[in-house]
């Protein structure tokens, strides 16, 4: 089976790559318990200074592996919570995480994005939250999406949904850096190293810091939010308006 969750170093700068192309990057349950094994070996690398976080292929992440959906909302359910366990161990990591977006990130994939300490896109991508328009209910995102932009522009993006191009994703606070496409790797890159280079006590009790005013270790809301996620998805309106988008 092909490794869905790589893992590499190159002098203190770790980069977490998600390999499901064909699929866009989609979240199935084996790509977050894959993301969950790489992380705990971050976790466990006290030589780390950054961490960049990526996708292979032309998409960061197309968010949740919707056709699991219609074949066992339970499973669905499971990677809901198993996404929300993702995006705590992500903003409670010691060092600065970057989120590399190269293509789009929807939905639970900009979800992964935001709940990163920056995120580098480029002018094209494709970056927003369209749960509502799916017949779904964008719980488990809505914490980092206020964190990151503000309680009233939260409201208004995500009862709205839809997408965003990289360059508005910038003009509405959910991106910290746009870049053409060709200059995102070095410029993650440049940027990880910068941060390194600080130090890294200094920043691990910055970021706890941080994470304690701004509610980011409030396990209850973000364990609400997953299981308020989960439901709507398993009711009959979210299962037939899926049936009706996706079904043959």
């Amino acid at each position: 089976m092909p490794e869905l969750a790589s893992l590499h170093i190159d002098e203190g700068v770790a980069t977490l790559t998600m390999h499901r192309p064909d699929a866009r990057n989609a979240l199935s349950l084996d790509l977050i318990l894959a993301l969950g094994e790489r992380l705990s070996e971050i976790e466990a690398n006290d030589d780390l200074k950054a961490l960049i976080f990526a996708g292979e292929g032309k998409c960061f992440c197309a968010g949740m592996d919707l056709k699991g959906v219609m074949s066992d909302p339970l499973v669905m359910a499971d990677m809901l919570r198993g996404l929300s366990r993702i995006t705590r161990r992500l903003r409670r990591l010691s060092i600065p995480v970057i989120a590399r977006v190269q293509g789009a990130a929807v939905g639970g994939g900009c979800g992964l994005m935001v709940v990163c300490d920056f995120a580098i896109t480029h002018p094209e991508a494709k970056v927003g939250f369209p749960e509502v328009d799916l017949g779904l209910c964008p719980a488990v995102v809505a914490p980092w999406v206020i964190l990151r932009i503000g309680a009233g522009a939260a409201r208004a993006m995500l009862l709205k949904g839809g997408t965003m191009s990289g360059e508005a994703g910038l003009e509405a606070n959910l991106v910290t850096h746009l870049v053409e496409k060709d200059q995102l790797e070095s410029t993650s890159i440049d940027l990880a190293r910068a941060l390194g280079k600080g130090g890294s006590s200094a920043l691990a009790v910055t970021k706890n810091w941080l994470n304690k005013l701004d509610g980011s270790l409030d396990d209850e809301i973000l364990d609400q939010a997953a299981e308020l996620s989960a439901s709507v998805i398993a009711s009959d309106a979210a299962q037939q308006r899926l049936q009706e988008l996706f079904g043959n």
